[in-house]
């Protein structure tokens, strides 16, 4: 089995939001390098983080989180 990669369209949420990553940071109790570093994939939020940006978001959590199919070419 492939590794599935865990990917998240956080930036477009929160840009559609009008919100910062200071302030979705504040909004969640982390710091604004971990929302840049998972925006970037070099950090996997826990559930509990998952769960707390799709609430702040107001989005579902697979709509805001995926696994990359390794078979489809990136858009």
């Amino acid at each position: 089995m492939e590794e599935l990669i865990l990917k998240n369209r956080l930036r477009s949420a929160r840009s559609r939001r009008h919100i910062s990553q200071g302030e979705l940071a504040q909004l969640v109790g982390v710091s604004r390098q971990t929302i840049c570093s998972i925006e970037n994939y070099q950090f996997c939020p826990s559930a509990r983080l998952a769960l707390l940006l799709c609430i702040a978001l107001e989005q579902p959590f697979e709509t805001l989180f995926y696994f990359e199919d390794p078979d489809q070419p990136e858009a």
